[in-house]
C-alpha cells in the first residue's frame, strides 16, 4: 500500500513547491516590477524545481521527502538573497545551491547501503585528518579559510559530514571490546574521544568555537546512540557523574576562554551598541521593525550591517519578510531531520547518521538565531541552505544526503555482501 501512495505524493510535494515559490516571486514583482533581473530569477527558480521534478520521477523515490523540502528551501533561500536591500539576482547561492542538490544524492548513493559504508571507515578517518592537516597548515594565521584566488574554502564545514560518518560507522562495533592491562575498552570510542579533542583543539588554536557546540552535539548523541544500542540502562550514579563532568567542562571553557569569547560572554549589547553589541542591536532592532509581515522583500536596511546574509540572516528575513515568515523557515528547514520520522531508519548505522545530523542542523540553528536574539552570545553560525556561503552549503547538501539515505528502506543482507566482496 505504501509503495501506490508513492506516484501519488511525489507530484503533490512537488506542486507545493511550486507554488510556494511563485507566490514568493509574486509578491518580489508586486515590490519590483517585472524587471528583467524578476524575471531572470523566476525562470531560474521555477526551472529548478521542474528540472528537479523530472530528475526525481525517474529515479527510486523511497526518499523524496528530503528531496523535495531541498528544493523548497534552496528556491527560497535564492530569493531572500536576491531581494535583501534591493534586487540582484545571487547567482553564485543559486548555483551553490544546485551543487548542494548535487551532494546529496551523491553522498545518498555512497551511504545507501549500510555495510559498504561501514568498511569505508578507514578511508572516513583519514579524510578527517586530512581536513585537520588542510585546516592547520593551508589556512594560514590561525584562520579556518583556505584563500585559492578565485574563491576561498571553508573546511571545517567539510569536518561536520566526516564526523557523522565516523560517529555512525563505530555504534555496531561497541561488542568489538580490546583489553590492555586487564582494561576492557572499545577501540573506536576512543577514537571518537580523540577526534572530538582534535576538533576541540583546533578549534581553540583558529580563534572560531562557536562551532565547537555543534560538534560536541554531534559526540554527544553518537555516545548515546552507543548506549541504546547496547540496550543498557544509565545508572543514577553514572548520570551524576556526567553531569558534574559536563559542569566542569563548562566552568572550565568559561574561566579559561580567549579575551574575545570573555567579551561575548559578559557584554551588554545595550551599553555597547556600537561596539561589540553593534550586530546583535541592529539584528533585534530588524526584527521588531519588521513586525508579522515584514517592510517587504528589498525594503530592508539590515543589509549594511556586516554578515547580515550570514549570520544573522534570520533577522535579515524577519525584517523583509516578516517574523511569521522567517519561523516558517526555520520550520521547513527543521522538517529535513524531522522527515525521518516519516520512514524510520533500517539499521543502526542510518540511525547514527540521522541522529547526528539532527543534531547539526538543529544547533546550528539554535546558535545563530539565538545568537541574533541575544538569547545566548553571538557565535557565527549559519543556518543550514539559507546563510549565504558556498562551503557552508556543499557540507549541509551532503548531510542532506544522510538523511535520504537513512530513509531508504532497502537493504543488502550479510549474504549479498558477502558474494559481492567475492
Amino acid at each position: 500500500m505504501a509503495s501506490s501512495t508513492k506516484p501519488v505524493s511525489h507530484p503533490f510535494l512537488l506542486l507545493l513547491v511550486l507554488i510556494a515559490h511563485a507566490a514568493m516571486m509574486l509578491l518580489v514583482a508586486l515590490s519590483f516590477g517585472l524587471t528583467p533581473e524578476v524575471l531572470k530569477m523566476a525562470c531560474a527558480v521555477l526551472t529548478a524545481d521542474l528540472v528537479g521534478s523530472i530528475i526525481l520521477a525517474f529515479v527510486q523515490r523511497e526518499a523524496c521527502t528530503v528531496d523535495t523540502v531541498m528544493l523548497l528551501v534552496i528556491g527560497m533561500s535564492t530569493i531572500y538573497q536576491s531581494c535583501f536591500g534591493g534586487l540582484s539576482f545571487a547567482v553564485k547561492h543559486f548555483v551553490f545551491g544546485i551543487a548542494a542538490f548535487l551532494m546529496c544524492q551523491i553522498s545518498y548513493a555512497v551511504t545507501r547501503n549500510p555495510y559498504r559504508a561501514e568498511r569505508l571507515k578507514p578511508l572516513w578517518y583519514g579524510m578527517f585528518f586530512a581536513l585537520v592537516a588542510a585546516i592547520f597548515f593551508l589556512t594560514g594565521s590561525r584562520g579556518i579559510w583556505i584563500d585559492l584566488g578565485v574563491f576561498t574554502i571553508q573546511p571545517s564545514e567539510f569536518v561536520k559530514p566526516v564526523f557523522v560518518l565516523i560517529c555512525a560507522s563505530s555504534v555496531r562495533t561497541q561488542l568489538h571490546k580490546s583489553e590492555v592491562a586487564g582494561i576492557h575498552f572499545v577501540p573506536d570510542n576512543l577514537m571518537l574521544i580523540f577526534c572530538t579533542v582534535v576538533i576541540a583543539a583546533l578549534q581553540w588554536y583558529c580563534r572560531d568555537l562557536g562551532s565547537l557546540p555543534t560538534f560536541v552535539a554531534i559526540a554527544g548523541c553518537g555516545i548515546l546512540l552507543r548506549f541504546c544500542y547496547l540496550r543498557e540502562k544509565i545508572s543514577l550514579r553514572l548520570m551524576i557523574f556526567l553531569g558534574a563532568c559536563a559542569v566542569m567542562v563548562v566552568v572550565f571553557a568559561c574561566k579559561f576562554a580567549p579575551d574575545y569569547v570573555q567579551d561575548r560572554l559578559h557584554s551588554d549589547i545595550w551599553s555597547d551598541m556600537s561596539g561589540s553589541g553593534y550586530q546583535q542591536v541592529k539584528a533585534l532592532t530588524a526584527i521588531a521593525e519588521g513586525g508579522w509581515f515584514g517592510k517587504g522583500a528589498g525594503n530592508g536596511t539590515l543589509i549594511k550591517v556586516a554578515a547580515s546574509r550570514t549570520d544573522i540572516v534570520f533577522s535579515t528575513i524577519c525584517e523583509e519578510w516578516g517574523l511569521f515568515t522567517g519561523m516558517m523557515t526555520v520550520i521547513l528547514v527543521l522538517f529535513l531531520p524531522a522527515s525521518i520520522l516519516t520512514v524510520p531508519p533500517r539499521s543502526y548505522y542510518h540511525s547514527g547518521l540521522a541522529v547526528g545530523v539532527a543534531a547539526a542542523f538543529i544547533v546550528q540553528m539554535a546558535l545563530n538565531i539565538f545568537g541574533s536574539c541575544n538569547v545566548i552570545p553571538f557565535t557565527g553560525v549559519t543556518i543550514p541552505f539559507i546563510s549565504q556561503g558556498g562551503s557552508s552549503m556543499l557540507a549541509s547538501g551532503i548531510l542532506a544526503g544522510f538523511l535520504k539515505a537513512a530513509q531508504a528502506p532497502v537493504l543488502t543482507d550479510w549474504s549479498a555482501e558477502k558474494k559481492e566482496g567475492k
